[in-house]
């Protein structure tokens, strides 16, 4: 089979590293790619935009692409599933109706108000004197967000009112995240612990992936500004067994219900993020893809074979398939250009790479997202997230041990990363 992987991150490096090791799978493509994909064997790069969905289907056709796996969620909101099925090509996520789960996070707070599923209270807002008053009512710490797509860093934690009341106007200007700010919602700050939940559905069957949970803050503690995320474990232990069922008989099975009864057949990867509280689940986003920085330690532990679990969901027969787990934890370390999530600078050379992937451990890689290989061979940073150094361990301190001695190998000018990812559950395992 000849599989194509839309995207450049290191979700997409992470997914074509594990389609390539398919006995199915002969040749991998990755558009665009990096830096790590490019090295990757039996993987080659092509330099085709992710939102190029014209020259996305034209190389599918071309190149007799068997399957392709969408990995960013904007291609997925412009709708490539559905140009791509149409163009009678094997296309795996949502179609651009079911997409809008993330595209619209107004459209995703009403579905879930619809279907009963548990959510924190909200309203939706394009006139700054309104949202000031529903500021006002509600107090705070309120959570403010950005309507449309915005890389993961469209939501606001507003510890004040004039806080809230300032992150609204420059929303709504489009000074912050463009046009995705033109419509905000506005909703209850909810106390509790964040957790990733993602599952692999063909819009009737569902099968859980391993739990996880990401950092998105940029700082130690997590505290500072929300990022894409700076990194990432699995399993979460806060999601025990009791909760795992919870989370699906009242989030996850009423959602791909909820999608099919209101004609938007859901199939693909369904990401939940969730807010664990002392009065349960509650979904506080939904992404229409994997997490990233989530699928890099997800994939790690990943033992089944992600082509046969792709093309089941297409064809409406997972019911015929289980899901196999490495049983040990995997923990990734994101590495940052100096000033993300602001302005970042590229181009800095990056030293301390192996010369071959496979020149590490079988318990550790190095996941590329913003990088670039010149044409004089150097590596360079391209981007606000660099790398996500990820590791297995017998233990999840093993797991962190491991993974930030791969992360020290590597340097370029102004490199940053957490030095805490997984303290969480490493304070549970104590």
């Amino acid at each position: 089979m000849n599989i194509l992987i839309v995207g450049s991150g290191g979700r997409e490096h992470a997914l074509a590293w594990k389609v390539s090791k398919s006995s199915r799978v002969g040749k991998v493509y990755v558009t665009p790619g990096n830096a790590g994909t490019a090295r990757e064997p039996k993987v080659t790069n092509i330099a085709i935009s992710s939102d190029d969905i014209l020259g996305l289907m034209r190389f599918a056709k071309g190149y007799n692409i068997d399957l392709t796996i969408i990995g960013p969620e904007v291609p997925l909101v412009l709708g490539i599933t559905d140009f791509f099925v149409n163009a009678g090509l094997r296309c795996f996520g949502p179609s651009k109706a079911a997409a809008k789960l993330e595209g619209s996070k107004t459209f995703m707070k009403e579905f879930l108000v619809r279907h009963s599923i548990p959510t924190a209270r909200y309203q939706s807002f394009t006139n700054a004197k309104v949202a000031e008053s529903f500021i006002r009512k509600m107090g705070t710490p309120i959570v403010i967000k950005a309507d449309g797509l915005a890389a993961g860093k469209g939501v606001i934690i507003a510890r004040s009112e004039q806080e809230a009341i300032d992150s609204v106007h420059c929303m709504l200007s489009g000074s912050d995240f463009g046009e995705a700010g033109r419509k905000i919602v506005i909703e209850e700050f909810l106390n509790g612990e964040e957790a990733s939940f993602i599952v692999l559905t063909d819009g009737k069957h569902i099968i859980p992936f391993a739990s996880s949970q990401d950092h998105k803050a940029v700082a130690n503690g997590d505290i500072g500004p929300n990022t894409g995320g700076m990194g990432a474990y699995s399993p979460a232990p806060i999601i025990t067994r009791e909760m795992h069922d919870r989370i699906m008989t009242d989030i996850i099975s009423p959602t791909v219900r909820g999608m099919a009864e209101e004609n938007h057949h859901y199939f693909g990867f369904l990401y939940a993020g969730l807010m664990i509280g002392t009065d349960g689940p509650k979904v506080l986003e939904y992404n229409c893809r994997l997490g990233d920085p989530e699928t890099q330690p997800l994939i790690m532990r990943l033992r089944s074979d992600l082509v046969e679990l792709c093309e089941a969901a297409i064809d409406g027969r997972l019911c015929e398939f289980e899901i196999n787990w490495d049983p040990r934890p995997a923990l990734g370390v994101v590495m940052t250009a100096a000033g993300y999530p602001g302005s970042y600078r590229k181009g800095d050379v990056i030293t301390g790479l192996p010369c071959d992937p496979r020149e590490l451990a079988s318990e550790s890689k190095l996941f590329h997202s913003g990088t670039l290989e010149t044409v004089s061979g150097e590596v360079v940073t391209n981007g606000g997230r660099v790398f996500c150094a990820t590791a297995l361990g017998s233990s999840i301190s093993k797991a962190q041990t491991l993974a930030y001695e791969l992360a020290n190998r590597v340097h370029w000018d102004g490199v940053y990363y957490r030095t805490d990812i997984g303290y969480r559950a490493i304070e549970r395992a104590i």
